[in-house]
């Protein structure tokens, strides 16, 4: 058996996309999508349609979805002592009540600092004495806020916040389709500050589909951090420091994933969440339940085990997320199947096309 791929360097995960060919709006509906099909045993890459992936699948596989829902995370504010545009993203709360925040504005922002939030969507006045007070900032820029007055933070957010969409889409605040686009329809558990983008090519038709052809569907939740907006700093893999996120995969999916690949068929991870999410649970050639953090960094020289095949989108060069593509499916085989979306102007990035691996 030859040994797997493992370069350290990161400009072996490079690769030049036209501006063009990036998706800054979502197509009328979620299942218009095309689809790459990389075949890994065949060596293969075809051209597909997402309205094929029942076609694709066989009666008995079991597709895992991530449920997490997005918060409307993204903050726009002034700041008290000098009236500057103050803009910030919500990252958590920890067990006292204090909000994680990152923020950007002009000059130094200072601990005790008030930021008098704006409503996003309807006034452009300050919101009604709803201000966050900064209390100290800790590693990467994060900082501790207490929030005046206090209340209950998903309301917060919901009325003061908006989707954070990723900067190439190039809207600083969402639309209402992005309200409803930039979200899977089985989004359930509020907590991520990003979309787990594999999922928002499954409209509820194309899940009756699948499921009309006796394809099982799974749920993980993982909330998707502040790690996706970050890229890869570090000129070799080695040095990366990945960030964690919070997962759980409950007792009941564990087992049922375990049936599946038991009887022989397929676990098919949707998204890099789930496949973060199943091959930390995998332990001794089982998925075993799991609720806590990962910072699992996968990449090539990883051997993967604990899912069979991958829905996924096509992500950005020299990100966390395109290295664990080519742990996947070999460094070679993913830059092949790039070059041929890239010139069968395939669309990127959350809002674009979708890769099935098998």
């Amino acid at each position: 058996m030859s040994k797997p791929e493992s370069p350290s360097d990161l400009s072996a995960f490079d690769y030049h996309l036209p501006d063009e060919l990036i998706a800054r709006q979502p197509l009328p509906s979620r299942d218009d999508s095309r689809l790459l099909v990389v075949d890994r045993q065949l060596d293969r890459v075809d051209s597909r349609t997402i309205q094929e992936l029942p076609d694709l699948l066989d009666a008995g596989d079991c597709m895992v979805v991530n449920d997490t829902r997005v918060l409307p995370a993204r903050l726009l504010g002034q700041r008290v002592a000098t009236g500057g545009r103050w803009e910030g993203l919500y990252l958590d709360n920890t067990p006292s009540g204090l909000w994680r925040i990152i923020g950007q504005t002009r000059g130094q922002l200072q601990p005790g600092e008030r930021i008098a939030l704006q409503a996003v969507h309807g006034t452009e006045s300050p919101a009604d004495g709803q201000e966050l007070q900064l209390m100290e900032q800790g590693l990467g820029g994060i900082w501790l806020a207490q929030p005046h007055p206090p209340g209950e933070t998903l309301a917060v957010l919901e009325q003061f916040g908006t989707v954070p969409l990723p900067p190439y889409i190039q809207r600083q605040v969402a639309t209402e389709q992005d309200r409803q686009r930039y979200q899977t329809v089985f989004a359930r558990n509020p907590g991520a500050v990003a979309a787990p983008t594999a999922g928002l090519h499954l409209s509820t038709d194309l899940l009756a589909s699948l499921r009309d052809n006796g394809v099982g569907l799974e749920a993980i939740t993982l909330h998707v951090g502040l790690g996706t907006f970050r890229p890869i700093s570090a000129e070799r893999l080695d040095d990366h420091v990945m960030h964690a996120e919070w997962c759980q995969l409950t007792e009941s999916t564990a087992r049922k994933l375990n049936d599946v690949r038991n009887s022989g068929q397929r676990v098919v991870a949707v998204g890099t969440t789930v496949v973060r999410t199943l091959e930390t649970a995998f332990s001794n050639g089982l998925i075993e339940p799991f609720d806590g953090q990962t910072d699992l960094f996968i990449k090539p020289g990883y051997t993967v085990g604990g899912f069979d095949a991958m829905l996924t989108n096509f992500h950005l060069p020299r990100s966390s997320l395109f290295v664990l593509i080519c742990a996947v499916c070999g460094i070679k085989l993913t830059k092949r199947a790039y070059t041929e979306a890239i010139a069968k102007r395939y669309r990127f990035y959350s809002y674009g096309d979708a890769m099935l691996i098998l």
